[in-house]
């Protein structure tokens, strides 16, 4: 049985959810009552953008976004987030100004492929 995203509810105390690898390109509004939340595992999906809700869950301290298709990232709404500690951007063609400008503002560790590199993809 399969079930969409946008019309399966997801409890509001949950504190991690793994999303991984399936094809989602935007998550719907809801997500903002996920107040616990603490760890998103959205890797290997089709986001172009970073997820702005994301922004707004202020108990979150892990984001995996890596292998999608993200070029820019709202660092100054992330720089803001107390909580956060870790971002996975890993394997998204992300802009300079996300790879090098946005560096020194960013408190979190923030996981990015070297310029030019494609990272294999991890067994």
């Amino acid at each position: 049985m399969s079930l969409c995203l946008s019309t399966a509810p997801i409890p509001t105390q949950t504190a991690e959810l793994n999303l991984e690898g399936n094809y989602l390109h935007r998550l719907p509004e809801e997500m903002r009552t996920l107040l616990h939340l603490k760890v998103i595992n959205l890797s290997r999906n089709k986001f172009r953008h970073f997820p702005e809700q994301l922004t707004t869950l202020k108990a979150l301290e892990t984001i995996n976004l890596e292998e999608n298709e993200i070029t820019d990232v709202p660092v100054e709404k992330l720089s803001s987030m107390e909580s956060l500690q870790s971002v996975n951007l890993k394997s998204n063609p992300l802009n300079e100004e996300v790879r090098v400008i946005a560096r020194p503002l960013i408190k979190f560790d923030l996981l990015v492929s070297p310029m030019g590199a494609h990272a294999a993809p991890q067994a």
